[in-house]
């Protein structure tokens, strides 16, 4: 558990001979949507949405992470924090904060800012304090977090955590400290008032630990710039003056990256872009995501699909591997195992002999047809009438700015309405979407399955079953697919899947977690309360010889990183190997 000497730490300061060197600042062009204010705001905290570049993995620079992570070679790589271990007797996992590090008011970074930033978390209903009973600072560099049982994920909750100043949050910590202490939840009246105004706080400048600030008075909706912040962790060691972020999403972004203006970007390229980018010979990367756009079910408003066996049939109707194609080509896979987490990853924590017990789900519109009818569905000519005796017909909700999960729901809708269930498509602004699926304003939507954030399954169950379900939904004021977490299964009787997933990651055995992972995996391919369609891998365009000089080679472990969590581009850049073109602004 402790962090050995990061490759980071060898990593040279700027060598002569390149732009930097030369007086012209060195840049480098990436882009992701942001809002811009005042609806965009600076509370990054985690949860808080429409937070200026708050979900997005350009935080990174802004805040820097404790530890980043090396997912092909399972280690970790120390940044804010120098160290960590587990006394699993005392029930603790202990960090310690580098010294020296300051914010960018100037102000020392210190174990007050992490209490501070854990007690917020815990006003956001972050599922870290699943496992947490207490956190506390016995001095100005040391973090001691006592846990409700040792537990491996933790190590990850907290290791990627972005550090928040106490000059900014203190205020709040201490609300949540007070609120708790008196034996209230975010339940109580006085903790939904909490969490409502806490959300709705705005800071009007982020205290940053980062290389990289905003360069606050030139945000626009066309761009903004992230500019050095010299008191920031490594912003010695990186090579460029400024990063550029250009706003939207993949309709906006695409014109953007076939002029090369931009240097990397992890959008989700439709087929036709791709090729033309490779005709205009810019690199594609296709590193794996470990998730994927899912189609999911509000069932607070459809009875008719409170019927696992009625949501099974769907599961044959559609057929994933086109819903794929269509929408990424080789980068759009079918899920082969639908076990709730990635398939790259079932064979290491499900057994064979579990693993023969997944259903494939494979596309047969007869077993579907069986299926639906076995759930008291009946067909009118070639419509499908619920057990209700209503014509089947609903709408699907998507973000319009997600050109890959946009193709896949209209596919969807193609095929479930050639197949007798009339589904409309209809694109809704990304940053609004999520929002309506957990306050439950919609019928069927598009959203993730799986998780980018971490090769443990638990983290992907946590997005499976709680992220826009009763848990966390929450913070909306709805239940998003309003999916009982107590279910009946034949595979393994009652389950409480929400103490499964919480157990998922509980103790420092692999071996029990694989057990509780397996029992997670059969249930959900049982249940299904969402139908994964395909799993995505990166098509991300990185151009070279323009600003940067080159990415490493496909064959480097690092480019097996999910883009979405520990971003290798981030990762290269804090390492000093992503460095600028000669010659070039």
């Amino acid at each position: 558990m402790s962090a050995g000497a990061g490759a980071w730490a060898l990593a040279g300061c700027r060598q002569g001979g390149e732009p930097g060197a030369a007086g012209a600042p060195a840049e480098f062009h990436g882009g992701t949507a942001y809002q811009v204010p005042p609806k965009g705001h600076f509370n990054l905290m985690d949860g808080v949405t429409d937070a200026i570049l708050g979900d997005h993995f350009y935080l990174d620079l802004i805040l820097a992470p404790g530890a980043m992570y090396r997912w092909k070679e399972k280690k970790w790589e120390p940044m804010l924090l120098e160290k960590w271990k587990v006394d699993e007797a005392a029930r603790t996992f202990t960090c310690t904060l580098r010294s020296g590090l300051r914010w960018s008011d100037g102000k020392p970074i210190t174990s007050k800012d992490a209490v501070t930033t854990f007690w917020c978390l815990r006003i956001m209903r972050n599922s870290l304090w699943d496992y947490l009973d207490d956190v506390r600072a016995p001095d100005e560099r040391t973090i001691v977090l006592t846990m409700k049982k040792p537990s491996t994920v933790v190590e990850r909750y907290v290791l990627r955590q972005h550090l928040h100043a106490d000059a900014t949050y203190g205020p709040w910590a201490r609300r949540a400290q007070r609120l708790f202490g008196s034996g209230k939840d975010l339940d109580s009246p006085e903790g939904g008032k909490l969490n409502e105004e806490f959300q709705a706080f705005r800071p009007e400048r982020a205290v940053v630990s980062g290389p990289f600030d905003y360069e606050y008075d030139t945000i626009t909706n066309a761009q903004l710039t992230l500019v050095k912040n010299p008191k920031g962790y490594a912003a010695d060691r990186i090579s460029f003056d400024k990063v550029i972020v250009f706003n939207g999403e993949t309709p906006t972004i695409t014109p953007l990256v076939l002029a090369k203006r931009l240097d990397y970007a992890t959008h989700g390229f439709p087929v036709a872009t791709e090729k033309q980018l490779t005709k205009k010979g810019v690199r594609i990367i296709r590193p794996p995501v470990y998730s994927g756009p899912a189609l999911l079910f509000n069932l607070a408003r459809l009875g008719e699909f409170a019927d696992p066996a009625a949501r099974q049939a769907l599961a044959h109707a559609i057929d994933r591997d086109l819903n794929g194609k269509v929408s990424l080509a080789s980068s759009g896979r079918g899920v082969r195992y639908l076990a709730g987490f990635s398939d790259n990853l079932v064979p290491e924590w499900m057994p064979e002999a579990d693993r023969g017990r997944l259903n494939a789900y494979e596309f047969d519109q007869d077993k579907a047809a069986g299926l639906l009818t076995k759930a008291g569905w009946r067909r009118q000519g070639k419509r499908w009438l619920t057990p209700q005796g209503r014509a089947a017909e609903y709408e699907i909700i998507f973000p319009a700015e997600y050109a890959d999960w946009s193709a896949s729901g209209q596919d969807a809708a193609r095929q479930l309405s050639r197949f007798g269930i009339r589904v409309t498509p209809r694109g809704v602004t990304e940053s609004q979407q999520p929002i309506d699926v957990d306050k439950g304003n919609f019928s069927l939507a598009i959203q993730s399955w799986g998780t980018s954030d971490h090769p443990h399954p638990h983290f992907a169950f946590v997005q499976d079953l709680f992220v826009h379900n009763i848990p966390v939904a929450a913070n909306q004021g709805g239940k998003g697919m309003a999916f009982p977490l107590r279910q009946s299964t034949k595979v393994r009787g009652q389950v409480d899947l929400q103490r499964l997933v919480i157990q998922a990651g509980e103790g420092l055995d692999e071996a029990a977690q694989r057990a509780t992972v397996s029992t997670l995996g059969l249930a959900f391919n049982e249940l299904l309360p969402m139908i994964p369609l395909f799993e995505r891998y990166g098509n991300n365009p990185a151009l070279e010889g323009v600003r940067v000089t080159a990415w490493p080679p496909d064959s480097d472990p690092l480019l097996q990183n999910s883009p979405y969590a520990d971003n290798f581009t981030i990762m290269l850049m804090y390492a000093g190997r992503l460095r600028p073109a000669k010659g070039t602004r």
